[in-house]
Protein backbone atom coordinates (compact mmCIF):
# COMPACT_ATOMS: atom_id res chain seq x y z
CA UNK A 1 0.00 0.00 0.00
CA UNK A 2 2.67 2.62 0.95
CA UNK A 3 5.63 0.69 -1.14
CA UNK A 4 5.37 2.83 -4.27
CA UNK A 5 5.14 5.76 -1.99
CA UNK A 6 8.48 5.32 -0.32
CA UNK A 7 10.26 3.56 -3.59
CA UNK A 8 10.56 -0.11 -1.91
CA UNK A 9 9.77 -3.26 -4.02
CA UNK A 10 7.96 -5.03 -0.61
CA UNK A 11 7.29 -4.39 2.31
CA UNK A 12 10.63 -4.17 4.82
CA UNK A 13 8.89 -4.97 8.42
CA UNK A 14 7.09 -7.71 8.09
CA UNK A 15 6.59 -10.17 11.23
CA UNK A 16 7.29 -13.60 9.41
CA UNK A 17 10.38 -14.54 10.33
CA UNK A 18 12.20 -13.95 6.32
CA UNK A 19 16.03 -15.36 6.96
CA UNK A 20 16.86 -12.75 3.86
CA UNK A 21 16.62 -10.06 6.83
CA UNK A 22 17.99 -11.20 9.17
CA UNK A 23 20.68 -8.46 10.72
CA UNK A 24 23.57 -9.94 12.73
CA UNK A 25 24.77 -8.00 15.93
CA UNK A 26 27.64 -9.32 17.88
CA UNK A 27 24.53 -11.76 19.88
CA UNK A 28 23.56 -12.89 16.69
CA UNK A 29 27.15 -13.71 15.46
CA UNK A 30 27.97 -15.31 19.15
CA UNK A 31 24.88 -17.37 18.93
CA UNK A 32 25.62 -18.72 15.34
CA UNK A 33 29.19 -19.54 16.03
CA UNK A 34 27.78 -21.89 19.01
CA UNK A 35 24.94 -23.90 17.11
CA UNK A 36 27.65 -24.47 14.25
CA UNK A 37 30.58 -25.54 16.70
CA UNK A 38 27.78 -27.67 18.97
CA UNK A 39 26.44 -29.29 16.02
CA UNK A 40 29.52 -29.98 13.40
CA UNK A 41 31.65 -31.31 16.56
CA UNK A 42 28.37 -33.39 17.91
CA UNK A 43 28.44 -31.73 21.42
CA UNK A 44 24.75 -33.06 21.81
CA UNK A 45 22.56 -30.52 23.68
CA UNK A 46 22.38 -26.74 22.98
CA UNK A 47 20.55 -24.53 24.58
CA UNK A 48 19.33 -20.88 22.83
CA UNK A 49 17.68 -18.27 24.90
CA UNK A 50 16.24 -14.64 23.99
CA UNK A 51 13.67 -12.55 24.80
CA UNK A 52 10.21 -12.50 22.87
CA UNK A 53 11.22 -10.90 19.25
CA UNK A 54 14.79 -10.86 19.48
CA UNK A 55 14.84 -13.27 16.31
CA UNK A 56 15.94 -16.64 17.51
CA UNK A 57 13.22 -17.86 15.03
CA UNK A 58 15.00 -16.24 12.07
CA UNK A 59 18.03 -17.17 13.34
CA UNK A 60 17.17 -20.58 13.03
CA UNK A 61 15.93 -20.67 9.69
CA UNK A 62 18.65 -18.73 8.30
CA UNK A 63 21.20 -21.94 9.85
CA UNK A 64 18.05 -24.55 8.20
CA UNK A 65 18.31 -22.74 5.30
CA UNK A 66 22.25 -23.05 4.38
CA UNK A 67 22.95 -26.22 6.08
CA UNK A 68 24.75 -28.92 3.77
CA UNK A 69 22.69 -31.78 2.65
CA UNK A 70 24.44 -34.45 4.52
CA UNK A 71 22.49 -32.64 7.20
CA UNK A 72 19.26 -34.16 8.23
CA UNK A 73 16.77 -31.50 10.46
CA UNK A 74 14.17 -31.93 12.73
CA UNK A 75 12.20 -29.19 13.28
CA UNK A 76 9.32 -28.51 16.21
CA UNK A 77 7.66 -25.41 16.69
CA UNK A 78 4.93 -26.35 18.70
CA UNK A 79 6.12 -27.70 22.44
CA UNK A 80 2.23 -27.84 23.19
CA UNK A 81 2.04 -31.96 22.48
CA UNK A 82 2.30 -35.27 24.41
CA UNK A 83 5.31 -37.72 24.41
CA UNK A 84 2.94 -40.01 21.68
CA UNK A 85 2.69 -36.57 19.48
CA UNK A 86 6.00 -35.36 20.10
CA UNK A 87 7.28 -38.67 18.66
CA UNK A 88 4.87 -39.06 16.12
CA UNK A 89 5.99 -35.54 14.51
CA UNK A 90 10.08 -36.39 15.79
CA UNK A 91 10.09 -39.77 13.23
CA UNK A 92 7.99 -38.57 10.35
CA UNK A 93 10.59 -35.60 10.02
CA UNK A 94 13.49 -38.52 10.74
CA UNK A 95 11.87 -40.38 8.19
CA UNK A 96 11.37 -43.33 10.71
CA UNK A 97 8.75 -45.68 10.20
CA UNK A 98 7.52 -49.22 10.45
CA UNK A 99 6.65 -49.10 14.50
CA UNK A 100 4.16 -49.24 16.66
CA UNK A 101 4.88 -49.56 20.36
CA UNK A 102 7.75 -47.12 21.45
CA UNK A 103 10.07 -49.95 22.15
CA UNK A 104 9.74 -50.77 18.32
CA UNK A 105 10.63 -46.53 18.05
CA UNK A 106 13.28 -46.63 19.79
CA UNK A 107 14.84 -49.56 17.72
CA UNK A 108 14.47 -47.95 14.54
CA UNK A 109 15.54 -44.72 15.39
CA UNK A 110 18.39 -45.94 17.17
CA UNK A 111 19.82 -48.05 13.21
CA UNK A 112 18.24 -44.82 11.28
CA UNK A 113 20.84 -42.56 13.65
CA UNK A 114 23.52 -45.09 13.83
CA UNK A 115 23.68 -45.55 10.24
CA UNK A 116 23.59 -42.03 9.32
CA UNK A 117 26.69 -41.16 11.97
CA UNK A 118 28.39 -44.07 10.73
CA UNK A 119 28.31 -42.69 7.30
CA UNK A 120 29.48 -38.84 8.77
CA UNK A 121 26.21 -37.15 8.36
CA UNK A 122 24.75 -35.37 10.97
CA UNK A 123 21.34 -35.51 12.62
CA UNK A 124 19.48 -32.67 14.52
CA UNK A 125 16.43 -32.08 16.23
CA UNK A 126 15.31 -28.61 16.87
CA UNK A 127 12.46 -27.60 19.13
CA UNK A 128 11.45 -24.17 19.41
CA UNK A 129 9.29 -22.22 22.00
CA UNK A 130 10.80 -25.01 24.59
CA UNK A 131 10.00 -23.33 27.59
CA UNK A 132 6.34 -24.43 26.54
CA UNK A 133 7.29 -28.26 26.68
CA UNK A 134 5.96 -30.35 29.46
CA UNK A 135 8.19 -32.34 32.04
CA UNK A 136 7.67 -35.43 30.13
CA UNK A 137 8.27 -34.34 27.27
CA UNK A 138 11.52 -32.80 28.10
CA UNK A 139 12.61 -35.81 29.90
CA UNK A 140 12.36 -37.99 26.64
CA UNK A 141 14.45 -35.36 25.10
CA UNK A 142 17.02 -36.27 27.59
CA UNK A 143 16.72 -40.05 27.02
CA UNK A 144 16.86 -39.25 23.27
CA UNK A 145 20.05 -37.62 23.98
CA UNK A 146 21.38 -41.22 24.83
CA UNK A 147 22.01 -42.19 21.60
CA UNK A 148 25.86 -41.87 21.35
CA UNK A 149 28.87 -43.67 19.85
CA UNK A 150 32.34 -43.48 22.45
CA UNK A 151 33.04 -40.45 20.88
CA UNK A 152 30.56 -38.14 20.30
CA UNK A 153 26.55 -37.88 19.92
CA UNK A 154 24.34 -39.41 16.92
CA UNK A 155 21.64 -37.11 17.86
CA UNK A 156 22.21 -33.03 17.86
CA UNK A 157 19.51 -31.29 20.04
CA UNK A 158 18.91 -27.43 19.93
CA UNK A 159 16.20 -26.25 22.15
CA UNK A 160 15.26 -22.52 21.73
CA UNK A 161 13.02 -20.20 24.05
CA UNK A 162 12.22 -17.45 25.77
CA UNK A 163 14.06 -16.61 28.89
CA UNK A 164 12.36 -18.85 31.21
CA UNK A 165 13.41 -21.64 29.88
CA UNK A 166 16.15 -21.06 32.36
CA UNK A 167 13.68 -21.79 34.91
CA UNK A 168 12.56 -24.63 33.32
CA UNK A 169 15.68 -26.41 33.39
CA UNK A 170 16.37 -25.32 36.95
CA UNK A 171 13.65 -27.40 38.00
CA UNK A 172 14.84 -30.27 40.14
CA UNK A 173 13.35 -32.96 38.35
CA UNK A 174 15.30 -31.78 35.58
CA UNK A 175 18.56 -31.95 36.78
CA UNK A 176 19.67 -34.55 34.59
CA UNK A 177 18.44 -32.96 31.74
CA UNK A 178 20.31 -29.63 32.34
CA UNK A 179 23.78 -31.67 33.16
CA UNK A 180 23.83 -32.75 29.98
CA UNK A 181 23.47 -29.10 28.56
CA UNK A 182 26.74 -28.73 26.12
CA UNK A 183 26.25 -25.03 25.10
CA UNK A 184 24.56 -22.33 26.35
CA UNK A 185 23.63 -18.39 24.67
CA UNK A 186 21.64 -15.69 24.68
CA UNK A 187 20.17 -13.37 21.50
CA UNK A 188 20.14 -9.83 22.91
CA UNK A 189 17.90 -7.40 22.12
CA UNK A 190 19.66 -4.30 20.05
CA UNK A 191 21.78 -2.21 22.41
CA UNK A 192 21.66 1.01 20.98
CA UNK A 193 19.94 3.95 19.04
CA UNK A 194 23.44 3.47 16.63
CA UNK A 195 22.57 -0.48 15.82
CA UNK A 196 18.74 0.38 15.67
CA UNK A 197 19.46 3.09 12.75
CA UNK A 198 22.08 -0.05 10.74
CA UNK A 199 19.11 -2.86 11.82
CA UNK A 200 16.40 -0.47 10.31
CA UNK A 201 18.83 0.74 7.05
CA UNK A 202 19.08 -3.08 6.63
CA UNK A 203 15.85 -3.93 6.05
CA UNK A 204 15.39 -1.16 3.78
CA UNK A 205 17.82 -1.89 1.36
CA UNK A 206 16.77 -5.82 1.09
CA UNK A 207 13.28 -3.93 0.15
CA UNK A 208 14.81 -2.55 -2.81
CA UNK A 209 14.46 0.88 -0.64
CA UNK A 210 15.42 4.18 -3.52
CA UNK A 211 16.60 6.20 -0.48
CA UNK A 212 17.42 5.03 3.09
CA UNK A 213 16.62 8.39 5.09
CA UNK A 214 12.85 7.63 4.76
CA UNK A 215 13.25 8.05 9.37
CA UNK A 216 14.42 10.75 10.80
CA UNK A 217 17.11 11.10 13.21
CA UNK A 218 14.04 11.82 15.96
CA UNK A 219 12.18 9.50 14.87
CA UNK A 220 14.96 6.10 15.20
CA UNK A 221 16.14 7.42 18.44
CA UNK A 222 12.32 7.22 19.67
CA UNK A 223 11.44 3.83 18.01
CA UNK A 224 14.48 2.51 19.78
CA UNK A 225 12.84 4.07 23.24
CA UNK A 226 9.67 2.70 22.52
CA UNK A 227 10.99 -1.04 21.26
CA UNK A 228 13.79 -1.20 23.92
CA UNK A 229 16.08 -3.22 20.85
CA UNK A 230 13.67 -5.60 20.39
CA UNK A 231 13.69 -6.15 16.56
CA UNK A 232 10.00 -7.41 16.37
CA UNK A 233 8.74 -4.48 18.68
CA UNK A 234 11.27 -2.28 15.64
CA UNK A 235 9.44 -3.73 12.57
CA UNK A 236 5.52 -2.99 14.31
CA UNK A 237 6.67 0.42 14.62
CA UNK A 238 7.90 1.03 11.58
CA UNK A 239 5.53 -0.85 9.58
CA UNK A 240 2.57 1.29 11.37
CA UNK A 241 4.47 4.56 10.82
CA UNK A 242 5.52 3.96 6.99
CA UNK A 243 1.20 3.64 7.08
CA UNK A 244 0.84 6.62 8.60
CA UNK A 245 3.14 8.17 6.97
CA UNK A 246 1.29 7.33 3.54
CA UNK A 247 -1.86 8.86 4.79
CA UNK A 248 -0.79 11.88 5.88
CA UNK A 249 1.37 12.21 2.69
CA UNK A 250 4.88 12.51 4.62
CA UNK A 251 7.83 11.61 2.58
CA UNK A 252 9.87 11.46 5.77
CA UNK A 253 8.75 9.34 9.20
CA UNK A 254 9.46 11.89 12.10
CA UNK A 255 8.92 12.05 15.38
CA UNK A 256 5.36 12.83 16.01
CA UNK A 257 4.15 10.18 13.46
CA UNK A 258 6.31 7.48 15.78
CA UNK A 259 4.48 9.20 18.91
CA UNK A 260 0.87 8.03 17.26
CA UNK A 261 1.71 4.88 16.29
CA UNK A 262 3.37 3.98 19.80
CA UNK A 263 0.47 5.68 21.65
CA UNK A 264 -2.08 3.47 19.44
CA UNK A 265 -0.09 0.07 20.55
CA UNK A 266 1.03 0.63 23.87
CA UNK A 267 4.87 0.88 23.68
CA UNK A 268 4.95 4.41 24.54
CA UNK A 269 8.25 4.59 27.21
CA UNK A 270 7.94 4.63 30.48
CA UNK A 271 8.36 7.83 31.22
CA UNK A 272 6.27 9.47 28.46
CA UNK A 273 3.17 7.17 29.78
CA UNK A 274 0.19 9.11 30.63
CA UNK A 275 1.07 12.34 28.53
CA UNK A 276 -0.75 13.63 25.64
CA UNK A 277 1.42 12.79 22.39
CA UNK A 278 3.25 16.40 22.08
CA UNK A 279 3.17 17.28 25.47
CA UNK A 280 6.30 18.38 27.49
CA UNK A 281 6.87 18.15 30.62
CA UNK A 282 6.42 21.05 32.78
CA UNK A 283 8.93 22.41 35.33
CA UNK A 284 7.78 21.79 39.04
CA UNK A 285 5.98 25.22 40.24
CA UNK A 286 7.33 26.83 43.02
CA UNK A 287 6.03 26.80 46.32
CA UNK A 288 7.03 30.30 48.07
CA UNK A 289 6.89 33.99 46.03
CA UNK A 290 10.60 35.64 45.55
CA UNK A 291 9.50 37.62 48.85
CA UNK A 292 8.44 34.61 50.78
CA UNK A 293 11.68 32.49 49.27
CA UNK A 294 13.88 35.79 50.52
CA UNK A 295 12.20 35.43 53.79
CA UNK A 296 12.83 31.40 54.61
CA UNK A 297 15.86 32.26 53.56
CA UNK A 298 16.88 34.96 55.97
CA UNK A 299 14.63 33.14 59.39
CA UNK A 300 16.89 30.19 58.52
CA UNK A 301 20.06 32.83 58.54
CA UNK A 302 19.01 32.77 61.90
CA UNK A 303 19.92 31.88 65.75
CA UNK A 304 16.92 29.50 67.32
CA UNK A 305 14.84 32.05 68.46
CA UNK A 306 13.88 31.97 72.05
CA UNK A 307 10.11 31.25 71.77
CA UNK A 308 11.38 27.51 69.96
CA UNK A 309 12.84 26.74 73.40
CA UNK A 310 9.50 27.67 75.46
CA UNK A 311 7.34 26.10 73.04
CA UNK A 312 9.57 22.59 73.88
CA UNK A 313 8.79 23.27 77.45
CA UNK A 314 4.70 23.97 77.25
CA UNK A 315 3.35 22.23 74.63
CA UNK A 316 -0.22 23.40 75.17
CA UNK A 317 0.47 27.30 75.05
CA UNK A 318 2.58 26.77 72.54
CA UNK A 319 -0.30 25.23 70.25
CA UNK A 320 -2.47 28.22 71.27
CA UNK A 321 0.43 30.63 70.89
CA UNK A 322 0.63 29.37 67.32
CA UNK A 323 -2.88 29.50 66.40
CA UNK A 324 -2.47 33.25 67.19
CA UNK A 325 0.06 33.57 65.30
CA UNK A 326 -0.84 31.41 62.21
CA UNK A 327 -3.82 33.57 61.76
CA UNK A 328 -1.99 36.82 62.41
CA UNK A 329 0.29 35.96 59.77
CA UNK A 330 -1.71 34.48 56.85
CA UNK A 331 -2.96 38.39 57.21
CA UNK A 332 0.32 40.04 57.10
CA UNK A 333 1.33 37.73 54.21
CA UNK A 334 -1.80 38.65 52.46
CA UNK A 335 -0.60 42.45 52.76
CA UNK A 336 2.79 41.13 51.93
CA UNK A 337 1.90 39.67 48.98
CA UNK A 338 0.34 42.29 47.59
CA UNK A 339 3.32 44.64 48.13
CA UNK A 340 5.70 41.97 46.60
CA UNK A 341 3.89 42.38 43.44
CA UNK A 342 4.22 46.49 43.40
CA UNK A 343 7.99 45.79 44.32
CA UNK A 344 11.02 46.14 41.84
CA UNK A 345 13.55 43.01 40.91
CA UNK A 346 15.96 45.26 42.75
CA UNK A 347 14.24 44.83 45.94
CA UNK A 348 13.65 41.39 46.02
CA UNK A 349 17.46 41.52 45.53
CA UNK A 350 18.01 43.55 48.67
CA UNK A 351 16.22 40.86 50.21
CA UNK A 352 18.17 38.39 49.52
CA UNK A 353 21.58 40.60 49.86
CA UNK A 354 20.20 41.72 53.25
CA UNK A 355 20.08 37.97 54.49
CA UNK A 356 23.71 37.22 53.48
CA UNK A 357 22.54 34.83 50.79
CA UNK A 358 21.94 34.75 46.94
CA UNK A 359 20.03 31.96 44.49
CA UNK A 360 17.16 30.47 44.41
CA UNK A 361 15.60 27.03 45.81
Amino acid sequence: MYREFYGLKELPFALTPDPRYIYFTQSHREVMANLHYGIESGRGLVVVTGEVGTGKTTVLRWMMQRMDRNVLVAYNFNPRLTVPEFYQHVTTLLNVQKWETKSELLMELGKTLESRHSRGLRTVLIVDEAQGLSTNVLEEIRLLSNFESDTAKQLQIVLTGQPELRDVLNNPELRQLKQRVALRCNIKPLPNVEETEHYITSRLLVAGAERTDIFSPGAVDYIFRCSEGIPRQINNLCDNALLTGYAEGEPVIGRAIIEEVAETFDMLPRADRGRQMGEEREAPARIFTAAGRAELWAAGAGEPQRETVAAAENPKSSFDESSSFMNNRMEETESEEAESREREPDEVGASFRHSGLSGEI
